[in-house]
């Protein structure tokens, strides 16, 4: 390694954190601040924490929410389906009933002509 071309490097290096824990480490810094520690951050608390900016949090919510709300009153795409083969058994059953009923009115006196002759 070339000499004289690397950080000099603290044993005795001073980690503040925002919630107040002090701690010492080793680094080529003399001074650290820093936002989240192992006695604040949730992963080793086992607490929820949110750092929120800028309301992130309740948009993502706000638009769950919105979504659910549509969706509990759009109809999917079985429901349509069931509605229209509902229709379309519907219009075949009119459609047999017509078409039997035609059936039966023409089958029911069969038209015949008598013709007399005059002798």
């Amino acid at each position: 390694m070339k000499p004289d071309i690397h950080p000099e490097y603290n044993t005795d290096t001073k980690v503040a954190c925002a919630c107040g824990n002090t701690f010492t480490t080793g680094s080529t810094l003399k001074e650290i601040r820093v936002e989240l520690c192992n006695q604040c951050h949730p992963f080793y608390t086992g607490k929820q924490k949110f750092v929120d900016t800028a309301r992130r949090v309740e948009k993502f919510i706000e638009r769950a929410a919105k979504k659910t709300a549509v969706a509990a009153v759009r109809k999917g795409k079985k429901v349509k389906k069931a509605v229209v083969t509902a229709k379309k058994a519907a219009e075949k059953k009119a459609a047999a009933a017509d078409k039997k009923a035609a059936k039966t009115v023409s089958e029911a006196e069969p038209v015949t002509a008598v013709v007399e002759t005059g002798a």
